[in-house]
């Protein structure tokens, strides 16, 4: 637990793949929260992307972390599903929906190792439909979601660490380069017809 004296140092961590359709729910959510909000210094918001190992830093400093992610829960699709603390590692081993999260297993195992796991973490996690689509944005379905998400993630801040984010006025830039935000990578993301051979030209390296 963090020194009474001292502000708790919370990490909001938006896990996945954008690549991968519905794998890139904690990212999305993540880039809603911070267009919409402005939040204190204590408060670390992080795109984990697929970084595995690399993330135990941020994680080894954190008092309270805040995970979003896709989930297999084994529920409808689209569902949210919160867990907390002992819960979140559990669900991770056992319903992984892609190799990331195996990688963030490990580091939750090695916090524990190294005596440096959170005081308090939390998991808000959807149910995924669809993954197996590269180049592809969220369904509609988990995509409807994102909302919900991030107004999740701010009730916790709320209820369980007394953080309350304030409006954000406007935006100029913004949490993740601008060719990859949601609005311009779902709406420029070639027919399926298009892709279906070669591929999205947006993420094919050239040589």
């Amino acid at each position: 637990m963090a020194d009474e004296c001292i502000p708790a140092r919370i990490l909001v961590l938006g896990i996945g793949n954008i690549l991968w359709a519905d794998e890139g729910f904690g990212v999305r959510v993540l880039e809603a929260l911070d267009r919409d909000h402005v939040f204190p210094d204590i408060v670390t918001l992080l795109d984990g992307g697929t970084q595995g190992l690399y993330l135990l830093p941020y994680l080894e400093e954190a008092d309270g972390v805040v995970i979003v992610d896709a989930v297999d829960y084994g529920l409808a699709p689209g569902t949210l599903h919160i867990l907390a603390d002992e819960a979140v590692p559990a669900v991770l081993a056992t319903r992984k929906v892609s190799l990331h999260q195996t990688g963030f297993q490990e580091i939750l195992g090695l916090l524990a190792l190294r005596g440096h796991t959170p005081g308090h973490m939390v998991l808000v996690g959807v149910q995924p439909e669809i993954l197996d689509d590269y180049g592809g944005g969220l369904t509609a379905t988990v995509a409807a979601q994102v909302a919900p998400a991030a107004a999740k993630v701010l009730e916790v801040l709320a209820t369980d660490f007394d953080i309350i984010p304030q409006p954000r006025p406007r935006r100029d830039g913004g949490f993740i380069a601008a060719p990859i935000a949601r609005d311009s990578y779902e709406t420029g993301r070639p027919s399926a017809e298009e892709a279906c051979r070669i591929g999205d030209p947006r993420i094919l390296a050239r040589s």
